[in-house]
């Protein structure tokens, strides 16, 4: 097997001796690519951006922003990587020639002060500014802003530049109007652009692992039953994907694991397929290519998506990986819940299917078996025309849900004739509202229904009083969320 390494600025880095849990940001810090920083080792800062090469939507390649705060070394074994530092022109002795474009309009519209922030907001913005498809079909205005002479509005610019590519990254003293006055001033790479030729060509295939320091391994399997057996083997093993889950808990709790299995680059959870009666999106798909590759078309996850942590988080995670770790707040089950999902599970015996709404069985506990994983995720079609997705949070974005209620109904002539509605944070695990379910179905969608509906749905769940909102306040989130559908709805209609 070859040693672990990894190509950062375009020269092969091996790994070792790094220890099998050192992050992807201490690897390159240890190396002297002291511009990637840490802020606050939980993906919430951004300070700690790189761009890794991934298999694009649009082309054969992407250059993903990642936190490399949270992702392992070892992930990223056989794979290229760009820092802060690789964006610039060099010459032959290491020294910048000239600024990247990105570099270039930061720096002129002084979208830095103390410049800790900024080589992350730099690499989140060279992401952006790689997108393929971000001059060819730039994001439609919304609402125009009202310093606005082009009619582009607040989060959009004029050359496609979506906003929240940055809504990972966070600064404490420039502010943020000059780093969007550069996000919106970029133009298209040139011709002779590197790392834009790079897209043109595949991205390295992941590397199968085996690396084992000081009794703990980072292992990447080359295949789900390679996996499926190893994990039989290992019980104790931890499983990863996009790492925003663990990697939290080894930099915040200094957890340490004797085995890590990597399943992030297993072809057989990568697939998304639409079917005639279902579409199956593969565990280890990140929220951000699930997002490019359904392009809406599933408009309750179009919805949710944007709502979910920030765009470096869903460059990472996955809906494998937010089910997995059975949290009764993530934000994905509430939604999958309304649209009757079910899971893929994968072990040495074979595969089994089992609805969502009969995966979890208490705090952080659910009917996976030692030794299964999460292979893909089953939504069954058509789906329900009426769908929203109301995420109560104390910020807009980039925050932990304190109530999560999705909807899908089908409503036909005024009679509801099927309702789901999936909650979060309102009891030990993910539920289904079933009685505000019964209580909606064969009735008239009308402002009587939905209030006696809405006293049922309070009711749901058992919530309790914690530091993000008391149980009273997500009681009355709940019916709430119903009274506001209804509004939108009827909003719509009259419209």
């Amino acid at each position: 097997m070859v040693a672990a390494r990894i190509t950062v600025n375009g020269k092969e880095t091996p790994i070792a001796p790094a220890a099998a849990h050192t992050t992807v940001l201490d690897f390159l810090r240890d190396r002297g690519l002291t511009g990637t920083k840490e802020g606050c080792a939980e993906g919430e800062c951004g300070a700690c951006s790189v761009l890794v090469a991934r298999p694009g939507v649009h082309k054969p390649t992407d250059w993903v922003a990642v936190n490399a705060c949270l992702v392992p070394a070892l992930a990223l074994d056989g794979q290229e990587v760009i820092t802060s530092e690789g964006l610039a022109t060099v010459d032959e002795a290491g020294a910048a020639t000239a600024l990247h474009p990105v570099q270039e309009e930061m720096a002129v519209r002084g979208g830095s002060q103390c410049g800790y922030c900024t080589p992350g907001f730099i690499c989140s913005m060279a992401s952006e500014y790689y997108r393929p498809d971000r001059c060819a079909h730039p994001a439609p205005a919304a609402e125009p802003a009202a310093d606005s002479a082009d009619g582009t509005d607040s989060e959009h610019g004029p050359n496609g530049f979506d906003l929240h590519a940055l809504s990972g990254n966070l600064c404490r003293c420039t502010g943020y109007r000059p780093i969007r006055d550069a996000a919106f001033a970029v133009g298209s790479p040139t011709e002779d652009d590197v790392l834009a030729q790079r897209r043109e060509q595949s991205p390295p295939e992941a590397a199968a692992t085996e690396y084992t320091r000081d009794d703990s391994a980072f292992i990447r399997p080359g295949t789900l039953a390679e996996t499926v057996r190893l994990l039989s083997e290992r019980p104790e093993a931890v499983v990863v994907a996009g790492s925003t889950d663990w990697g939290v808990e080894v930099n915040i709790r200094s957890r340490r694991a004797s085995c890590v299995v990597a399943v992030d680059r297993l072809p057989e959870l990568r697939e998304l397929r639409v079917e005639s009666d279902h579409i199956e999106i593969g565990a280890a798909q990140t929220l951000t290519e699930i997002e490019r590759r359904l392009d809406g078309s599933v408009p309750l996850l179009a919805e949710l998506f944007p709502q979910f942590a920030s765009r470096l988080i869903r460059n990472s995670a996955t809906l494998g990986g937010n089910l997995g770790t059975g949290s009764p707040i993530g934000d994905s089950p509430p939604v999958l819940l309304a649209l009757e999902a079910s899971l893929l599970l994968a072990g040495a015996d074979g595969e089994r299917e089992v609805p969502l709404a009969e995966y979890f069985t208490g705090y952080r506990q659910s009917v996976r078996r030692p030794g299964e994983l999460i292979r893909a995720v089953r939504i069954p079609l058509p789906l329900s025309p009426v769908t929203a997705f109301h995420k109560i949070a104390k910020r807009r974005f980039d925050d932990i849900s304190s109530v999560a209620v999705a909807f899908a109904l089908d409503i036909e002539d005024g009679i509801v004739r099927k309702a789901r509605i999936g909650l979060g944070g309102v009891a030990a695990t993910p539920i289904r509202a079933l009685s505000t379910e019964a209580a909606l179905e064969g009735r008239a969608w009308t402002a009587e229904t939905v209030e006696a509906a809405a006293r049922v749905l309070r009711a749901e769940g058992t919530p309790m009083d914690d530091h993000r909102a008391s149980a009273l306040y997500r009681s009355a989130m709940l019916g709430q969320s119903l009274n506001k559908l209804y509004a939108q709805t009827t909003e719509a209609v009259s419209s």
